[in-house]
């Protein structure tokens, strides 16, 4: 469930897609960019563990405008997938798509998108994130993979660079099973207890972390605006919610046992159940969303 497979990434796209409509509407994306933007001819974005570019393909026609993006990963296969991926998304939306070597060029109504891949450690090389360039630092379910003490970091860095903040999909720890099952609760006990482990940032924060970050962010001068975005997953709608329910339960299951291995056979029989409830099943995940701004002039 927390990999970064490509796979992954477009079995949850459609519902991050959803989830993130209900909130746009609170956070105005338009309005952010052009507040940003101000004389200069574009808006530089940062986009932090991009993956295969879902969070662009979100947020690029919202914000309007001339737009220059940075999109930061690790992984070399999912940035070695970004023009291929982002091609095939350009074609289905009738979107104008270029590319010259690395850089990428997409244009839609009313908007313009230069986009240039960045392989970057971010477990490691936060130094070697260009902040300077950038009015907008961004990512997707990043936030609850991180430790405190590097959220703290990049936070500093990007107050210190006047950069506002956009943390998408950052879960909260509501977790909503219908119809319930024995061994729900259980579960979610494990599951988060799973969630603080260390995924390559230290202690994660799990589902502590839109809390944490908006508490940080206010104390270094942020205004912060806060919207949910959950996950509602409702198997009756068809085959990508079955798919998608199927492999949380799976990685539900797979996380609890690893945290507690005496626990193996409640797990196996939860997930059974699980399975066997699952086209009736509707599961609510929460989610938050983030907008951080700086006073003018700050």
């Amino acid at each position: 469930m927390t990999g970064f497979s490509a796979d992954w990434l477009a079995l949850r796209e459609p519902f991050d897609r959803s989830a993130r409509c209900a909130s746009a509407a609170a956070l105005d994306p338009k309005a952010l960019a052009q507040g940003l933007r101000g004389a200069a001819p574009d808006l530089g974005v940062l986009d932090l563990a991009c993956g295969t570019g879902a969070n662009l393909r979100e947020l690029a026609p919202r914000l309007g405008g001339s737009q220059r993006w940075l999109l930061v990963d690790h992984d070399p296969l999912l940035l070695a997938a970004l023009p291929d991926v982002l091609r095939a998304w350009a074609g289905a939306q009738g979107l104008a798509f270029s590319a010259d070597g690395l850089r990428l060029r997409i244009e839609g109504p009313g908007w313009l998108a230069e986009v240039q891949p960045l392989r970057i450690d971010l477990a490691r090389g936060l130094d070697q994130l260009p902040l300077s360039e950038v009015g907008l630092v961004t990512a997707s379910a990043l936030l609850d993979l991180v430790s405190a003490a590097w959220l703290d970091d990049l936070l500093v860095r990007a107050r210190a660079a006047g950069a506002a903040l956009w943390f998408a999909l950052t879960v909260d720890g509501r977790v909503d099973w219908t119809p319930e099952a024995a061994g729900d609760a259980l579960l979610a006990r494990l599951f988060e207890a799973h969630q603080r482990r260390d995924k390559g940032f230290g202690a994660a924060l799990g589902a502590a972390a839109a809390d944490r970050a908006a508490e940080r962010m206010g104390a270094l001068g942020y205004r912060v605006l806060r919207a949910d975005s959950d996950w509602d997953i409702d198997a009756s709608l068809g085959a990508p919610a079955q798919a998608l329910l199927a492999a949380l339960i799976e990685g539900t299951a797979d996380a609890a046992r690893e945290q507690d291995p005496e626990a193996a056979a409640a797990v196996a029989g939860w997930a059974a159940e699980r399975r066997r409830l699952l086209g009736r099943t509707r599961l609510r995940i929460g989610h938050r969303e983030l907008l951080a701004t700086l006073p003018e002039g700050s």
